[in-house]
This record gives structure tokens, sequence and C-alpha cells, in this order.
């Protein structure tokens, strides 16, 4: 067992949650107005009001409340009311004191708090200001409805401007997608010439791109819940169209089933709690529904269930929309907007990413802080098992391959400790194993994000880009899939780079077209160089870095092929 440490959800929302409060502040321009909070022109309320309350200028709660949703949110919530992290209710944060939370900021706890002073995330002063921050009053972010969508609504190019056909000679089945995080842009990349076709802006830390299932469009969404609608077969491809569905977001998907293809788009915000489903040329929005409501389990009422994953069923005209503190799963039908018809399957709480199946039938969704992960059959409708993992599994969309003894399988690593699961997933040949943990291996260390393989490929590849040893986070674990039981192979992508400086984060492998090559991107500050690194599959050798000025923070990366079809 190398490096085996507690990393829980509360460390991504510190190096790759997002949510870009201060950047949106395109939706609330009028001078002195804030999306949150008072603005500068009105003082807080002195500690005399409110005995044990730190004194806080409006500059000051502004800094906080911005460093707030940019780090911490995505964990314990808008409101602070808990989630994958702790609630930071004012009852708890003034019952604990400002030296306590000082002390917890600045060293973390081994249940998975960051250390963030002396990791160097957040400054002496910077520490002081958040410590003084959670013991005020939470602020009430604004509700985001129809007419502030509409009022964000653009469509650059109307569709009967648009080409009847590709007129372009890039190969968009081998093209990349890469978000460049901290820039607020996607890089489209060749990948057969590695060469950077083109630079897009888009939203703030932009979270998945997603592709209609012609190929043609090209959706991103950022934290700043922002949606790109990109044509991929103008030249060069450009954004078309764009929305802002919210002020914080992390999914987007449109419509696949035969009949439907293209016809619509659907985001899912993390602030408000609600998905928008849209026109799928124009993004248009057409219907908002919320999400507040009960969970499950317990029963209660949570003010704040966010929209997770969402994909596109193949089996029916539906969206499958994951909410993640109250833990269920949506099956909403889009072929009548005005009568919308929704299928409500009970999974489990914090429900957040995953992926289908190999048959594409089935989806697996980890519910990470409870451990656990949630099979859909989106063919019946219902809840197939809920499987125990490991601590806080986060599989990206997961990895599908053939396991030499429980057939087909699909695979998480998790952030919480060094193990992967094996899920089977082969219920007419094994249905002894299906919906079953089958085997766990073990890999490097926890903070684990992403695994991934190929049909194509033997190789099964582990990053582990938040685990605090620097050697584990500058590097993959590959483990062979026809010899499970032997040893995984570590390739030091961080120092093939040839970048000498900085973190030098590994994350999110992700296969070209073919099979024969995955991609890795080697994560620096803004500030800092960066880089994608090119291995062969077939050797485990480096085969290619790529490095641009421009490519800053390059996070995930998606082939258009592969995100089209699934293929993971």
């Amino acid at each position: 067992m190398r490096n085996k440490v507690i990393v829980l959800a509360a460390t991504l929302s510190a190096l790759v949650l997002s949510t870009g409060m201060a950047l949106a502040q395109g939706k609330h321009k009028e001078e002195g107005q804030l999306p949150f909070g008072p603005s500068e022109k009105i003082p807080l309320e002195q500690p005399g009001a409110k005995p044990g309350v730190p004194v806080m200028s409006a500059k000051e709660f502004k800094q906080a409340k911005d460093i707030y949703f940019q780090r911490c949110a995505g964990c314990h919530g808008v409101l602070r009311k808990g989630a994958t992290g702790k609630p930071l209710t004012p009852k708890i944060t003034r019952e604990l004191g400002y030296e306590h939370l000082v002390d917890f900021i600045t060293y973390g706890s081994p249940a998975g708090m960051p250390s963030w002073g002396t990791s160097g995330e957040l400054n002496e002063d910077q520490i002081d200001v958040m410590a003084r921050f959670v013991m005020q009053d939470i602020p009430t972010p604004p509700e985001f409805g129809m007419k502030e969508m509409m009022a964000s609504w653009k469509v650059h190019v109307p569709v009967s401007e648009r080409p009847t056909k590709k007129v372009n000679d890039w190969n968009l089945e081998n093209l990349f997608s890469v978000t460049l995080r901290d820039s607020g842009e996607i890089a489209l990349i060749d990948g057969d010439t590695y060469e950077i076709k083109s630079i897009i802006k888009t939203g703030y830390a932009v979270h998945i791109s997603r592709m209609s299932a012609s190929g043609r469009y090209l959706f991103t969404t950022g934290r700043d819940a922002k949606i790109n609608l990109i044509d991929l077969w103008m030249d060069p491809p450009t954004t078309v169209a764009e929305i802002d569905t919210g002020i914080e977001a992390r999914s987007v998907e449109t419509s696949k089933y035969k009949g439907w293809e293209d016809k619509l788009a659907i985001s899912g915000t993390y602030w408000p709690p609600q998905f928008v489903i849209m026109d799928g040329a124009t993004l248009e929005p057409k219907k908002i529904v919320g999400t507040r409501g009960i969970t499950v389990g317990t029963q209660e009422y949570h003010p704040e269930p966010r929209v997770a994953a969402i994909v596109a069923s193949h089996f029916r005209p539906e969206f499958v929309v994951n909410v993640k503190e109250t833990g269920k799963v949506l099956m909403v039908d889009y072929t009548d907007l005005k009568n919308l018809s929704i299928t409500e399957i009970e999974a489990a709480r914090f429900l957040h990413d995953g992926g289908f199946d190999s048959s594409g039938r089935y989806f697996l969704v980890a519910a990470n802080a409870s451990n656990k992960v949630a099979i859909v059959d989106t063919k019946e409708n219902k809840l197939a098992a809920l499987v125990e993992t490991g601590p806080t599994p986060h599989p990206g969309r997961g990895a599908n391959f053939i396991h030499p003894e429980f057939g087909h399988v699909w695979a998480t690593s998790h952030l919480g400790d060094e193990t992967i699961a094996l899920i089977g997933t082969d219920p007419k040949n094994h249905p002894e194993h299906a919906w079953k943990l089958v085997q766990t291996l073990e890999g490097q260390g926890g903070g684990s994000l992403f695994i991934k393989t190929h049909p194509n490929s033997t190789n099964l590849y582990v990053d582990t880009p938040l685990n605090p040893d620097e050697e584990t986070s500058q590097s993959v674990a590959v483990f062979d899939i026809n010899a499970l039981d032997k040893e995984y192979t570590v390739l030091p992508i961080g120092e093939w780079s040839g970048i000498k400086e900085g973190a030098r984060r590994v994350v999110q492998g992700e296969f070209n077209r073919q099979g024969s090559e995955i991609w890795f991107s080697v994560w620096n500050a803004k500030n800092q160089p960066s880089a994608i690194v090119v291995v062969d599959d077939k050797t485990l050798k480096l085969k290619k870095v790529i490095k641009d000025k421009r490519l800053i923070t390059p996070t995930g990366k998606f082939n258009v092929y592969n995100t089209q079809h699934d293929v993971y």
C-alpha cells in the first residue's frame, strides 16, 4: 500500500471546482450591486449587534465571498448547509470560534479538509478573512429564471446563415476539445498533427464539453453557468450561440434518441438548483425545472439540491438528470415540454459523476459522499442496484472493459483512498456477478479524479492529481487488464513534460479516436507553464509533448468521436 491518504471531495473543491462567482458580474451590472452579500457602498453590521461575530468591511466580505465560492462552495454548498463537506452554518462556526477556524483552515484535518495554509493555496490574510467570513450570516444568493436567461441569450450566427455541410478540412472525429481552465477558453487540437487549430473564448473553468448526436455541435459549460454552442462545420469552428443558465453549473447534454438528434439541449445548475431545457440549435430556453425537495432515506427537505451529471438516454427520448443532495435520478421525458413527464428514481445522496456501461443501457453514477455507485436501467427506468465501493468514488465517466474472469465490468477510482473498484455489468453472460463489486485493485494512493481505458486498449489508467505526495500527483498508474494481479506500471508524466517548476499535477487521460494513444494534462498555475503529454498505448512510452504559451491550465480533454459515442 503506497501513500494511503484520505483525500475526500473537499479537496476537489480546492483544486477543481470553481464557481466563477466573481466572473458572473455580467449578470449583475448595476452599480454597487453584487450577486451575494452587501456591495462596497453598504457597511456591514458591526459586532455590537451580534456578540462574538468579528468585524468585516464590505471589501473584506467581497474578497471572502469570492474565495468561498471559488474554493469551498462545491463541497460545503452555497448555503453552507454541507454536502460532501461538513456544514458551515453560523451556529456551528461561532461555537468553534475564530482561533479554531484559523487553525482548521490552515492545517486541515485527516478527515479530508485541505490544508489551505500549509499548502500555500491561501496566505495568512486570506485565512484570517475566511475565518471571519464563515462566522457571518449566510448571504442569500439570487434566483436566476427565464428573465435573466433571456437577457443573456445571444445567437451570433442564425441557423439560416450556417453551412448546410462541413466547409472546413478538419478531421473532426479525432479533434480534442481541451479546457483551458483559468483563461476561460477551450483549445481545439488536431489529434493527428497535435496542432492547436483554434482557441475559443468560453465560460470560466469549462467543466465538460459534450457533442450533439450528429457530431456537428460542441457544447461547453463553464463553472459560471455559461453555455457555448460551437458549430464544428464552420471554417473555422466558432460559437454560434451562448446563454447563461444560472450562476454556477456543471453539466450540459443534448438529445440523442432516434428522431430527436440535435433538437434539444439541457443544462443543469448548482445554483439555482434547477435544470433548463433549450433549443438544440439556438440555446433558446424552453423549460426551467427546479430540483428543491425531499432527500432519499432521511426524507428531509433540502433547499439546495444541485444538478450534477446529465446524460442522454439511448433507449428513450429522455434526459437522465442526477440531483446531488436529494439522491434522486430524474428520467425527464422531453417529447412534450408543456406536459413534462418525469420518472423519479431513488438512488443515494450526493450523486456526482458517472457514465454508461458498454451496452449503453445502464448508467452508473457515483454517490460520492455515500461511498456508493448507483446503477440505473435506462430501458426499464428503474434502479438496478446500489453498490458499496470505497470512500468517495470519483469515476469521471468510468472505464469499461472485459475482465478475464467476470466479463464486462465498469471501474471507478476514489478520492478517499488508493482503491479501484470493478463492478460487474454483464447480466446476460455473467448474471452471478452483475451489479456487484467483483474486484478491488490497489493503486498509487487517494486523490484520484479519473480512470480511463478504450475498447482497443488493454491498459487501465488511473490518475491521482489531488494526492498530497508530489511524485504521486505527477504520475499515473497503469494496470494490465489481462493481468490485473500484477503490479501496476507508473508513468512519470510530469517529468516527461519537461516542465521543471510548479505542482505539475497530472489529470484526466483521454484516448484518441483510434485508441492508440492517450493524452494527459500537466496542470500548473495560471502563471506557470503547462503541457499535454501524449503516451503510446502499446509501448507506454512518451510519444509527444504539446507545449504552447496559449495552453493555460489545461485540464479536461474531450475527443469528439469518443464523446459523441460514449466511448470510455
